[in-house]
């Protein structure tokens, strides 16, 4: 499976699957936490534990928010109650049935749209006040569009934030570590599942419609926000929950940017 087509329309099956099966990133928020945000409390993660500084995001009531492959009734609702005109678009329809959902059942306004985050070709030019991505790109082969199509979409002024997976994470074989109890370096970056897993272990993979996944440098990840326009104002290292790989021991896995599209 090297077609990105390919790629992609499995990717999206496996979130399909993620979605209504439930996960930690496919939990809906209560509705608690929607009349918080009602009331301007409320805090959101483009990593796993570390909630986003506030001063990221400035006064956002009435602006235009483009949450980007963060469909799951998270997000996207709390800056729909926070006051945000919001548009969430995400690959996987079961995701964004969540988005709805929240909606639908604390009367807030919200839209939704399904498609590729590295083709917003549907949205126009300098659309939005502010893009929220958090850790997605990990399931796209090529990343350096999504910061172009990024960089179109948003506003002169306007803040792209972006949650990456740290490349080195993908120098280890976490099942294997997880069995020996040790790290041992297995792959050359840039990792790919379609290039690195053996056939039957690939095969496997796909069988059970798990999502396939691409390490991507940091050249890419943020050198290509710089190289899209964008210019880096803000950082921030995150780590993953304590039992979910080894490495967490040692190294925080991922890592938060904040991105200005400058006048």
């Amino acid at each position: 499976m090297k077609n990105k087509t390919d790629i992609l329309e499995h990717n999206r099956v496996s979130w399909d699957k993620q979605s209504v099966e439930g996960s930690p990133w496919c939990t809906t928020v209560d509705a608690k936490t929607i009349s918080k945000a009602k009331r301007g409390d409320w805090q959101v993660i483009l990593t796993p534990l570390k909630p986003v500084p506030k001063s990221w995001f400035g006064d956002i009531k009435n602006k235009d928010v483009l949450c980007l492959a963060s469909g799951g009734g998270q997000q996207a609702p709390i800056f729909a109650a926070a006051g945000a005109k919001v548009v969430s678009f995400d690959m996987s329809k079961e995701q964004l049935k969540k988005d709805n959902l929240v909606a639908r059942q604390n009367e807030l306004e919200l839209q939704t749209i399904r498609g590729d985050m590295a083709d917003l070709s549907v949205l126009d030019n300098e659309s939005f006040n502010l893009i929220f991505h958090p850790v997605s790109n990990v399931f796209a082969p090529d990343i350096k569009k999504v910061w172009d199509e990024c960089f179109r979409v948003l506003r002169i002024g306007g803040s792209l934030l972006s949650g990456l997976m740290n490349p080195l994470f993908f120098l280890f074989d976490p099942d294997d570590a997880k069995e020996s109890g040790q790290l041992t370096v297995k792959y050359k970056l840039p990792y790919s599942d379609i290039e690195h897993l053996d056939n039957k272990r690939l095969q496997d993979t796909i069988n059970k419609k798990i999502a396939l996944e691409f390490s991507h440098s940091l050249t890419d990840q943020i050198g290509g926000q710089i190289e899209a326009g964008f210019v880096i104002t803000g950082f921030y290292e995150d780590w993953w929950d304590n039992e979910a790989t080894l490495l967490n021991k040692y190294s925080p896995t991922f890592i938060a940017t904040k991105a200005l599209k400058p006048v």
